[in-house]
């Protein structure tokens, strides 16, 4: 006999670049499937996605994602140029602020915790109040990416170098089922199939549309040949720190078991390929089913 589930679920999002665009293919298949997300955790791209959700922005953040390319994402790294990070990230947040808007975490309808790391004293981080773009700031800080966050007079990074898969903070909500995604899963050789059943937005018909190649074309006329910096000693970089990532996420999902856990194949694309949303979202989606259907959880 089957365990019969709650619908109210503890959502844990991972981190892992791009590939965490898959987050929003998994919050459509909760939604469609009657599942009521009661409270977020996230580490980088999972604080990202998570805090837009709980803001009430994903379908804005999912069209204006759609239309990203590769040349958008160029124009939206402002060089640091500095030791401490190659990227300052102030464009991609005053992007993001624009988009959804600049939100109080403790006001959101949704339980939200940003998980960082303070390096200095080698320790979690959980960020529940304060501007919610803040807390998203200090969690993707990608290490020699991008430049670390000062917040509450702390510096900040990523909060994947000490926790991938953010569980624990959930551990003591009163909603009964935690679904985590962890976006360093086992590899598959195959491509990701590009028809998983998710009706795919047309970014040209999109009303968001016009706004993106707006701020595109703004930020383009502010570019420099700075740009052209060679990026394969940060690319290596960030291939090592994913790599410390799947083994810390391993460790994780051991001592605080979820539910649910939904596994993002880790070389389903790279840490910067965000002009694949589409295949990311749907993968996501598709990951999600078989998952719950695998599972000793009905629906």
């Amino acid at each position: 006999m089957r365990k019969t589930i709650t619908k109210d679920v503890s959502l844990v999002l991972g981190s892992g670049g791009a590939r965490g665009l898959a987050h929003i293919g998994v919050i459509h298949y909760l939604e469609e499937n009657g599942y009521k997300i009661r409270s977020i955790s996230g580490a980088s791209i999972g604080a990202l996605v998570g805090g837009i959700y709980a803001a009430g922005k994903l379908d804005e953040f999912e069209q204006w994602v759609r239309a990203v390319t590769k040349v958008h994402i160029v124009t939206l790294l402002d060089i640091s140029w500095g030791k401490s990070g190659l990227v300052k990230g102030d464009k991609i947040i005053n992007n993001l602020i624009d988009l959804v808007g600049d939100q109080m975490i403790e006001d959101l309808p949704i339980q939200f915790t940003a998980v960082a790391t303070d390096v200095l004293n080698h320790r979690e981080i959980w960020i529940k109040s304060g501007k919610l773009f803040d807390a998203i700031r200090a969690s993707i800080s990608i290490p020699l990416l991008f430049t670390p966050f000062k917040h509450k007079g702390v510096d900040l990074i990523d909060g994947g170098v000490l926790n991938p898969v953010p569980v624990a903070p959930t551990i003591g909500d009163s909603f009964n089922m935690i679904v985590a995604v962890n976006l360093n899963g086992p590899p598959e050789s195959q491509q990701v199939p590009s028809d998983t059943g998710v009706p795919a937005h047309d970014s040209h018909a999109s009303p968001l549309y016009e706004k993106v190649n707006h701020y595109i074309n703004r930020l383009q006329r502010s570019m420099t040949r700075n740009h052209d910096r060679d990026w394969g000693a940060y690319d290596i970089a960030i291939q090592s720190f994913e790599a410390m990532q799947g083994t810390i996420a391993r460790q994780k999902l051991a001592a605080y078991p979820p539910d649910i856990v939904i596994n993002i194949d880790r070389n389903a694309c790279r840490t910067l390929e965000f002009d694949r949303a589409s295949e990311m979202v749907d993968l996501g989606y598709r990951k999600a089913g078989d998952s719950f259907s695998q599972s000793k959880w009905q629906k």
